[in-house]
């Protein structure tokens, strides 16, 4: 019998009950136009803090059937390149369903990735995003990743993977980095951090964002995922990048002396 993994942040980082989060979440979604996207990233903070800046990420994107989510691993439980396979994810929305067939295709393309729920149990970061998907189109399905190494090479392999399966499917696949920005630091280092960061994401530079991080010790956790998103967004063709929104925790909570930064930005 296929999994059903269970929520693990439901009623922490956003509400538990279906009426509330479903209200929430459209209250969160930008209103205008939407358009097709190849990747974006998105904060995954609880909706009072980073609630806004990824709806205003998923309000410009128009969702499609099938979206690979990529996030860190921040519990350090499971394999490094960890991928569920089969069943689906519960949320207060309803069951979402992993793609099977895409992951099975993307298991065998790229060795490395294993297939592992430890890693995803316990792990909020691409939690938070399956209700924005959920209120946005009934039928999608996802394959979620989550990210445990900061080795260049081998985020470069998975995004470079993650473009070829892509390349082999329709219809069409969005890309989601799970990943909020610079941790912990006061709020006018982290936006200067985050803006170093956020210039190298801009100019769909993947390997200058993982130099950026490293030399600048810029605290991104999902550093891992944005750089495999861009490695795969840029095989696919991708032509620009937009910062839709940019806050950090201060702007919710007024507290500027110790803030988390959230960067919303899409890439087509």
């Amino acid at each position: 019998m296929a999994m059903l993994r269970e929520p693990a942040v439901a009623g922490r980082f956003y509400p538990a009950d279906p009426e509330t989060l479903r209200r929430d979440v459209i209250s969160y979604l930008s209103t205008g136009e939407s358009a097709p996207a190849l990747g974006c990233i998105v904060p995954h903070a609880g909706y009072i803090y980073s609630g806004e800046v990824a709806g205003a990420v998923f309000g410009r994107v128009s969702i499609p059937p099938r979206c690979v989510v990529l996030c860190p691993n921040h519990t350090g439980q499971g394999r490094p390149l960890a991928i569920m396979k089969d069943g689906g994810w519960k949320t207060p929305l309803g069951d979402l369903p992993i793609d099977t067939e895409f992951a099975g295709s993307l298991l065998q393309t790229f060795p490395a990735l294993v297939e592992d729920s430890a890693a995803h149990q316990d792990e909020h970061a691409i939690e938070v995003q399956l209700p924005f998907l959920q209120v946005l189109r009934g039928d999608v399905t996802f394959i979620p990743i989550a990210v445990g190494t900061g080795q260049l090479f081998l985020l470069e392999q998975l995004g470079e993977a993650l473009a070829a399966v892509i390349a082999r499917f329709t219809p069409p696949t969005l890309i989601i980095a799970s990943s909020d920005m610079n941790h912990y630091e006061d709020d006018a280092t982290t936006r200067v951090k985050d803006g170093k960061a956020i210039a190298t994401i801009l100019a769909l530079d993947a390997p200058g964002l993982h130099k950026t991080v490293m030399s600048e010790s810029i605290s991104m956790c999902g550093f891992g995922p944005s750089v495999a998103m861009l490695t795969a967004c840029g095989r696919l063709g991708a032509k620009r990048a937009e910062l839709v929104r940019y806050a950090t925790s201060g702007d919710v909570s007024g507290d500027r002396a110790m803030v988390v930064g959230y960067a919303g930005i899409i890439v087509e």
